[in-house]
C-alpha cells in the first residue's frame, strides 16, 4: 500500500522519523487524510482503541540507500597496484548520515533518501495475531516495525537485515513461557525462579547488530587478513544460495584454521549482499574490549561446555529457536577449535542438536547447512599451534595477545586465502530420512551423521594449494634436500592426478620452474623452508624445526589422496587378503580421516585400484607399485601411522592392570617418539604431535585397549602394535620404491 492509496479508507499511518529533514521527506509522501502518528505503542494506544475494525494500519520512514564508494589502488610490497574496491569489501550497514549532514547528502544525491512504507494491516487482522502478550498497541507497532525493516531491505539490500528486541520478544513468545513451565516442572523448582535464571542466560547470549558496532568491529579488524591475504572466493554457488535464503535460514558451518576465519567470510558474504550471519563463538575472546563491540557486531558468546545446565540449554534452544524462524542465518565452527594439523578435526554436533530441535517442534520449515573451506597459503598462526603440539602451553587471549597476534599479521603478505562453498544440505530432509527422532541413540547417530557429510562436503571444496603440494614434496624424503627440478619431479604427477579427477587445487602456478622457486622463496621468507645455494645449485629442505609448520600446510590437502594411499597399502597384500585389508585399514584410520559407508568406500576404492591397475585383483602387488607414475603413502599416511605406532607400542608395554591416564600417557609418547625419531624409526619430526597421539589414543579406546584389564587385554595390545608395524612396514617399502623410481635414493638427475 503506497502513501496515496484510496483516502476513503481510514487509516493509521505510524512514522518513524529521526531528524527534521527525514520529516519533511515523510510528510512530502504523506497521502491527504488519515491519523497520522509517531511509531510508538504509546501514541497509538488511544486511537488504536476507538478504531473501526477495517482501519488500515501502516507505518513509512526514510531508508538510505549506501553512498557512492571509490575505487583506490594500494601500492606495496607483493601488491604491485592491486585494485579494490573498498565500498564492495565495507559491510555498509551504518548507511544514514548524522543529522547535521542529512540536507546536503539529500542534494548531492536525491535518490539516496527514500520514503518507503510498510506492507498495511486492518486492526481487525492485528487484533487476531496478537496473543494477548503485554498490550495491543505495544504489539502492533513491534509489527509496524518488522514491517518496515523489510520494506527497507528492499532499497539497501539484505544485508540490513538486523534483529531488534530480541531478547524481550522471546521471552514474550508463548513457546519461551511453556518451555519454561515444563523445565520447571522437571526441575521440581518454583517456575519464577526458573524464568529468572533463564531470562539471566538469554541476556548474556543476545547479541545485538548495531550497525555502528559492525562498522567499528570490521573496520579495526580488517587490516589483520586485509593487508596479510588475497581473497580468493569461489562464488559460483552463491547465487543460489542468496536464492535459497529468501525462503530458509542458513548455517554456515566453514573449517577453522585461524582466528581471522570469521572476518574472511564475513566479507566474501557480504560483498554478495548476504545479511551478516549471528556467529556463534567461545568466551575465550570475550575479553574488553574486543567482547562488548563483538557482542554488538553479531557475536553469540557461547559457553564452551554446558555440562548439566538445564536452564541454559533452554535458552540457547530457544534463542536459536527465535533467529532461525525469523530467518536470520548463524554460523560456528564445528571443529570446537582452530586445527592443529591442518586437517579437519572430527566435528562436533552438539550445536546442531538445538538446530534440529527447531526443526522438529516446527519452529522453522527447514534449515540449510552450507559446508564451507577457508583455506590460508600461508598462516604465521601456525608456528604456535605447532608448539604446542610439542608440549608449550598455549598462550591465553587478551589485549596484549591481541596487539601482538595484529602485529604479526599485518607484518608482510602472506599469499592468498581460498574461500570455497559445497552444496548445502537440507537438515529436514537428512531428519526424515534419519532414524526414529524419539530414539536418543539413534538421533544422535543421525545427526552424526549429518556432521560428517558437512565435513565431507568442506573437504570437497578445499582445494590443494600450491603449497600444501610443496611440503608434500619436501616432506616426502627424509633428512634431505631438493633441487628445484627434484622437486618439479615430484609435483608433475600430483597435479595430473589432481587435474584427471577433477579436484580442487591452486597449482597452476606451479606448472614451471619459476612459479616453483616462488613458493619456495615464500615458505622460505617465513622459515619454513631452508635454501643453500653454495653448491652448483640451489637445493630447499624443510628447516629444522618447521616440520609441524609444513605439516600443518601439507595436511590441508591430504584428503585428496587418501584413497590413493589406502589403494597402495592394499596393492602389497596377497590378492586373497586385498578387500579385508581395505577394511582394516578404513577402521585403522576412522579418526584421522572421514570415509564413507561401507558399499561406497568399496566403490570408491575399486576405482582407485582400477587406476593402478586393471587387474588389480590377481596382479602383483609390487610390480604394479614399480609401475606407477605416482605413489603417495609414504608422504600421506607416515606420519599418522608413526604416531599410531607410538601409542601402540606404550600401551603394549603397559601392564594391563595401570590405568592410563591421558596428559601423563601423551608426555610419555611424546618422550619416547622423540627416542623412536633418533634411532630411525619414524620418519620424521612431523609424527611427533599431541593431537596425532591424541587421534591415536581414540582409537584405541574405539578398540577397547584403553581400559585397565588382564592378560587378554595385554595379547590385544600387542596384536594391535603388530597391526601398526606391518602397516609402517609397507609404508616404508613404497617410500623405497618411490625413491628408486626417481633417482632420489642417490641424488643422480634421470
Amino acid at each position: 500500500m503506497s502513501p496515496g492509496a484510496d483516502t476513503d479508507v481510514p487509516r493509521i499511518v505510524l512514522v518513524d522519523v529521526s531528524s527534521e529533514v527525514e520529516r519533511r521527506l515523510v510528510a512530502g509522501a504523506l497521502p491527504l487524510g488519515g491519523t497520522v502518528l509517531p511509531l510508538r505503542g504509546s501514541a497509538l494506544a488511544g486511537p488504536l482503541a476507538d478504531a473501526d475494525p477495517a482501519t488500515v494500519v501502516t507505518a513509512t520512514r526514510v531508508a538510505w540507500a549506501p553512498g557512492g564508494g571509490s575505487e583506490v589502488t594500494r601500492r606495496g610490497t607483493g601488491r604491485r597496484g592491486r585494485r579494490q574496491r573498498w565500498s564492495a569489501a565495507r559491510p555498509a550497514l551504518k548507511r544514514r548520515p548524522p543529522r547535521p549532514l542529512q540536507a546536503a547528502a539529500v542534494r548531492r544525491d536525491p535518490d539516496r533518501a527514500r520514503v518507503v512504507v510498510a506492507e498495511p494491516a486492518t486492526v481487525a487482522e492485528l487484533t487476531a495475531r496478537w496473543d494477548g502478550t503485554g498490550t495491543l498497541a505495544g504489539f502492533v507497532a513491534h509489527q509496524a516495525a518488522l514491517a518496515l525493516d523489510r520494506a527497507e531491505r528492499q532499497v539497501v539490500g539484505d544485508r540490513a537485515k538486523v534483529p531488534r528486541h530480541v531478547a524481550e520478544a522471546i521471552r514474550h513468545s508463548p513457546e519461551w513461557r511453556s518451555e519454561i513451565a515444563k523445565l520447571a516442572e522437571r526441575l521440581e523448582a518454583p517456575e519464577e525462579e526458573v524464568a529468572a535464571e533463564a531470562a539471566a542466560d538469554l541476556d548474556e547470549l543476545v547479541a545485538a547488530m548495531d550497525p555502528a558496532a559492525v562498522e567499528v568491529f570490521t573496520g579495526l579488524l580488517r587490516p589483520v587478513h586485509a593487508r596479510a591475504w588475497d581473497v580468493q572466493a569461489d562464488t559460483a554457488r552463491l547465487t543460489d544460495l542468496r536464492e535459497l535464503n529468501r525462503t530458509h535460514p542458513l548455517v554456515f558451518l566453514p573449517s577453522h584454521r585461524s582466528y581471522v576465519d570469521p572476518l574472511v567470510l564475513a566479507d566474501v558474504l557480504t560483498r554478495h549482499d548476504f545479511p551478516r550471519n549471528h556467529v556463534l563463538g567461545g568466551e575465550n575472546l570475550r575479553f574488553w574490549p574486543v567482547g562488548p563491540i563483538a557482542k554488538r557486531a553479531g557475536l553469540v558468546f557461547i559457553r564452551r561446555t554446558f555440562g548439566d545446565d538445564q536452564v541454559y540449554k533452554t535458552a540457547v534452544r530457544e534463542y536459536l529457536a527465535f533467529l532461525l524462524a525469523k530467518r536470520f542465518n548463524l554460523e560456528w565452527y564445528m571443529e570446537g577449535g582452530r586445527s592443529r594439523t591442518g586437517k579437519l578435526r572430527p566435528p562436533r554436533h552438539g550445536l546442531l542438536r538445538f538446530v534440529a530441535d527447531a526443526v522438529e517442534r516446527k519452529r522453522v520449515e527447514d534449515v540449510y547447512l552450507v559446508p564451507v573451506s577457508i583455506t590460508y597459503d600461508q598462516l604465521r598462526e601456525v608456528s604456535g599451534m605447532a608448539a604446542e603440539q610439542g608440549g608449550a602451553a598455549k598462550r591465553g587471549e587478551g589485549l596484549s595477545w591481541m596487539a601482538s597476534y595484529i602485529r604479526e599479521q599485518v607484518r608482510t603478505p602472506l599469499g592468498t586465502v581460498h574461500v570455497g562453498f559445497a552444496e548445502p544440505l537440507s537438515l529436514a530432509t537428512a531428519l526424515r530420512n534419519g532414524a526414529d527422532p524419539d530414539d536418543p541413540d539413534a538421533r544422535r547417530l543421525t545427526l552424526q551423521k549429518v556432521a560428517f557429510q558437512v565435513a565431507v562436503g568442506i573437504n570437497s571444496a578445499t582445494p590443494a594449494t600450491a603449497t600444501a603440494l610443496v611440503t608434500t614434496a619436501l616432506l616426502g624424503v627424509r633428512d634431505r634436500a631438493l633441487t628445484l627440478a627434484q622437486v618439479q619431479r615430484v609435483l608433475e604427477p600430483l597435479l595430473r592426478y589432481l587435474t584427471e579427477r577433477d579436484l580442487p587445487h591452486s597449482g597452476a602456478a606451479l606448472q614451471s620452474a619459476r612459479g616453483v622457486r616462488r613458493v619456495l622463496g615464500a615458505l622460505a621468507a617465513e622459515g619454513v623452508v631452508t635454501v643453500y645455494e653454495g653448491g652448483e645449485e640451489a637445493v630447499y629442505a624443510i628447516e629444522r624445526g618447521q616440520h609441524l609448520v609444513a605439516a600443518f600446510y601439507r595436511n590441508n590437502a591430504i584428503h585428496h589422496f587418501v584413497d590413493r594411499a589406502i589403494a597402495e597399502l592394499v596393492m602389497l597384500r596377497d590378492p586373497a587378503d586385498r578387500w579385508d585389508e581395505a577394511h582394516r585399514l578404513r577402521k585403522l584410520l576412522e579418526f584421522e580421516f572421514f570415509f564413507p559407508e561401507r558399499e561406497p568406500y568399496r566403490e570408491r576404492l575399486s576405482a582407485e585400484l582400477e587406476r593402478l591397475d586393471p587387474g588389480w585383483e590377481t596382479a602383483d602387488g609390487r610390480d604394479v607399485l614399480c609401475r606407477a607414475d605416482l605413489l603417495v603413502a609414504h608422504r600421506v599416511l607416515r606420519s599418522f601411522v608413526d604416531a599410531q605406532l607410538v601409542v601402540a607400542e606404550r600401551l603394549a608395554a603397559r601392564d594391563p592392570r595401570t590405568p592410563v591416564t591421558e596428559p601423563e600417557f601423551l608426555a610419555e609418547c611424546s618422550g619416547v617418539g622423540q627416542q623412536m625419531l633418533l634411532q630411525g624409526r619414524l620418519h620424521g619430526p612431523e609424527s611427533l604431535s599431541r593431537e596425532l597421539f591424541s587421534g591415536a589414543l581414540r582409537l584405541a579406546a574405539n578398540l577397547d585397549l584403553v581400559d585397565p584389564g588382564r592378560e587378554e587385554l595385554a595379547r590385544r595390545r600387542q596384536e594391535w602394535a603388530a597391526q601398526v608395524r606391518d602397516v609402517v612396514g609397507r609404508v616404508v617399502v613404497i617410500d623405497e620404491l618411490d625413491a628408486a623410481a626417481r633417482r632420489e635414493n642417490v641424488g643422480v638427475e634421470p
